[in-house]
């Protein structure tokens, strides 16, 4: 249902009471204005923003789990660097159409 416009101006009183209990606000109680911008410095090391393609199944996986599913797949890479990742093997690398030989072999 709409309303009704009427060109009628509102009623004006003269007689405004100002509520000792309840003072209109001004500046000086509201203090200076509080600006907030994104995060702020990083209390732990910064990290990286990158880009990781991984399979549906294994972002699935850590998604279920829960939120926080980045910092575990983190987690969980730092795993494998602090057990030091072993590297490929010749064979792995001429299988997969790469033909450089590594200082390891």
């Amino acid at each position: 249902m709409k309303r009704a416009i009427t060109l009628k101006s509102a009623k004006t009183t003269s007689n405004k009471r100002i509520d000792p209990d309840n003072p209109p606000w001004s500046e000086t109680m509201l203090g200076p204005p509080v600006l907030r911008h994104g995060r702020g410095p990083q209390k732990t090391p910064t990290k990286v923003l990158t880009t990781v393609r991984l399979d549906a199944d294994v972002l699935a996986f850590f998604k279920a789990q829960g939120s926080g599913y980045q910092t575990r797949i983190n987690n969980e890479l730092r795993k494998v660097v602090a057990k030091g990742m072993p590297g490929r093997s010749k064979q792995a690398r001429v299988k997969s159409g790469r033909t450089q030989i590594s200082k390891n072999d």
